[in-house]
């Protein structure tokens, strides 16, 4: 059978013991690891590797050895409670083994659990377990973490008292990095929160955010279409310690312009602009982004666009002798006054 995502998400927190398996599959190798993680965490419960309820196997090894997959699904635990076979990164070449445990799983066996790659429709392996009457497949894309998975994963931490304006950061947060990164944020946040019952606040949470290249990129484009003219040079300077080259600053300038761009010019207004996005914008980071293109317009917008062309000709230009930086520190200062409210 077939689980959508908001069902493996309630699957993956609540698992049936009494299943044949559960194949999960997605091209983010990360993602689909935290998934299997927080499944046989709820599913065999503390202790299982120790107590050898849990038996792991490559999906490499299944086509030199396809019988190993059965043998270990029907071997007899020494300890009482659920136990499971996990067959890691398995590829086409382990469907026929897989079939055959599928089909001889008994009540009593070991549950059997898969992680995949992305996987087309017509893939035997992912046809096996979502045309089993007694197993699931599911997919995990590459979609923003919702709210309540955010929450499962501050709750897993005992992090619960966490008012609104601190959950928007963490969902841009978690739009921004990936999700084993979040994690590991979190748990960074668990232990500087350790002890500490008062809500969670915008200071503590940027006391562990990851600062990263990318977070000073947003903060300089932040600054330019808000026409913050004399903040460009400091933060200016804090990418090219870090190395950003200017080619760089550029692309994602266009970037962030044409987003604001396809905000503005939407035929329904700025607001049904921002629900047309995808991937779509969340959060804190969304109103800023709408107040943006509000506040520029489609026309000036056009024309910011055609100076930031002009501009990565001329970096791109083989006659070109000027500082790159330089030229790049001019164009982002032309376009903060362009912005300017008038």
């Amino acid at each position: 059978m077939k689980l959508s995502p908001r069902e493996a998400e309630g699957y993956f927190a609540r698992p049936d013991p009494d299943k044949t398996g559960l194949l999960i599959y997605g091209a983010d190798a990360m993602r689909v690891s935290l998934k299997r993680q927080q499944m046989l965490a709820a599913l065999l419960g503390p202790g299982a590797e120790e107590e050898m309820r849990l038996t792991r196997m490559a999906g490499a090894e299944l086509r030199k050895d396809p019988a190993m997959l059965l043998d270990a699904v029907k071997a007899v635990g020494f300890f009482p409670g659920a136990r499971a076979v996990l067959v890691e990164e398995a590829t086409e070449h382990a469907t026929p083994a897989l079939l055959a445990a599928l089909e001889d799983w008994a009540p009593g066996d070991a549950q059997i659990v898969v992680t995949a790659g992305a996987l087309k429709a017509s893939s035997k392996m992912r046809k096996a377990f979502e045309g089993h009457a007694n197993a699931f497949a599911t997919g995990i894309y590459d979609d923003p973490p919702s709210r309540a998975e955010i929450e499962r994963i501050l709750g897993e931490q005992s992090i619960r008292n966490v008012p609104a304006d601190s959950m928007s950061a963490l969902t841009d947060i978690a739009n921004d990095i990936g999700p084993g990164d979040f994690s590991r944020m979190i748990e960074k946040l668990a232990l500087y929160k350790y002890q500490d019952d008062s809500p969670l606040s915008l200071e503590d949470i940027s006391a562990v955010a990851p600062q990263s290249t990318e977070a000073a990129l947003d903060d300089i484009l932040n600054v330019v279409a808000e026409g913050r003219t004399g903040e460009i040079g400091p933060l200016l300077r804090r990418l090219q310690s870090q190395g950003t080259a200017a080619v760089t600053l550029c692309i994602m300038a266009t970037r962030h312009f044409r987003t604001l761009f396809a905000i503005a010019a939407h035929p329904g207004g700025p607001g049904q602009g921002i629900g047309a996005l995808r991937p779509p914008l969340y959060g804190k980071r969304r109103d800023r982004m709408l107040r943006q293109a509000q506040a520029w317009g489609a026309q000036r917008l056009e024309t910011a666009l055609t100076v930031l062309t002009d501009t990565d000709l001329q970096l791109r230009s083989a006659g070109q002798t000027a500082p790159a930086l330089a030229l790049m520190e001019r164009a982002l200062i032309r376009l903060a006054m362009l912005g300017r409210p008038r």
